[in-house]
């Protein structure tokens, strides 16, 4: 017998788990099915800023607030910008007064999946495709060959949704950007000159065309990013399980940086991780669908370089979830309201994060990150 539910989330990230948490808020039942096979499969990846006026939102409205602030990194918000040649041009401390505290991902997501009922993610869940049955009713296939059907369906599951082809054939586009993705371990006592390059905080080190970005982490290691632009196939042609190879590939581009950057890749611990950077079209949308609508990177993926993915992943879970309980009964009125308010704020952000890419990697970088600052 195929099983239903009222309504499903595909995807168990933090936008998909504050959907859950804030339905769950207002008495209403949701299953979330993820595809790994439990909850540490993998690495929830490093430190984020939590905005007041998204995340922080999503997070009152959750219930949640009073929990987030008690997981928040003193000093996080501490900031460096540097060029090339490691001058420092601009360098803020973290006095405490700021509204983008900053937080270990895994542990937002543990809060997050902690404050709904257990049971309502189903792990090992790998979502293939779903149709539509009529009358807003949806059937799901999974890859073990089963299948269910909801009255409601939410595609949460990122970039490459499989529930957004039912509302849109729009893909993620290749921006331009690529990188890679490494740790230094302990990295005051094991790596003191990258810890100090860092800093407390965020580190952005840009020339032109190309940077590392990087922020120090709760149990004291740095989380670096090495990105550059670059043909979409540039990290499938880097051999990334003969690591010192591709340390060496990476930094081939970087010889004239100072060797307390060039240090971020070369002394890393373990392997470099692949960052090819997509992103879907600037001001996505779609026609309103009966029984199925998006949220956070299946409805507006973007660039990292503005800091807004998982803020409003967030909010667009806490905002989803009050709509629904403030429609009992009506699920299209409720979809409705929600992509109302989705569309133009995921605009705004799109934007947002494209011209943040933009000055990040022009002409004459560090120059147009410190215009930004100074206007």
């Amino acid at each position: 017998m195929t099983r239903h539910h009222p309504i499903v989330i595909v995807g168990g990230g933090l936008g998909g788990l504050t959907l859950a948490r804030v339905l769950h808020v207002n008495g209403i039942e949701a299953a979330v099915y993820d595809r790994d096979a439990a909850p540490t499969a993998h690495s929830q990846g490093g430190m984020l800023d939590i905005h007041a006026d998204s995340g922080q939102v999503a997070l009152h409205a959750a219930g949640l607030h009073e929990d987030f602030r008690a997981l928040v990194r003193p000093g996080g918000q501490a900031m460096r910008i540097l060029d090339k040649h490691a001058v420092v041009h601009l360098e803020e401390a973290d006095d405490g007064d700021g509204e983008r505290p900053e937080v270990e991902r895994g542990q937002l997501r543990d809060l997050l999946l902690g404050a709904v009922p257990e049971g309502t993610v189903r792990w090992g869940a790998k979502v293939t495709g779903a149709r539509p049955l009529g009358g807003g009713r949806h059937e799901v296939a999974l890859a073990d060959g089963t299948s269910f059907t909801t009255d409601l369906l939410v595609g949460a599951d990122g970039a490459w949704s499989k529930i957004r082809p039912l509302v849109s054939g729009a893909v993620p586009a290749y921006t331009g950007i690529s990188g890679v993705e490494a740790d230094l371990l302990d990295a005051d006592t094991r790596h003191p000159r990258s810890a100090a390059v860092v800093g407390g905080g965020m580190l952005f080190a840009l020339g032109e065309g190309r940077g590392f970005l990087a922020h120090r982490e709760i149990d004291g290691s740095l989380h670096v990013y090495n990105m550059r632009e670059a043909p979409e196939d540039w990290t499938s042609g880097i051999d990334f399980t003969d690591i010192e190879a591709a340390k060496a590939t990476v930094l081939a581009d970087f010889s004239d940086w100072d060797e307390s950057l060039r240090a971020l890749i070369r002394d890393a611990d373990g392997e470099l991780v692949p960052r090819p950077i997509y992103a879907l079209p600037i001001g996505h949308r779609w026609d309103r669908r009966p029984g199925v609508t998006l949220l956070g990177d299946a409805a507006h993926l973007m660039s990292p370089f503005a800091g807004e993915g998982a803020n409003l992943a967030m909010l667009d879970g806490a905002e989803l979830g009050q709509a629904i309980a403030a429609h009992p009964g009506d699920a299209e009125t409720a979809l409705a309201a929600y992509e109302q308010a989705l569309f133009p704020r995921s605009e705004a952000s799109a934007l947002a994060s494209a011209e943040s890419l933009t000055t990040l990697f022009s002409p004459g970088a560090p120059e147009g990150l410190l215009a930004l600052f100074a206007s």
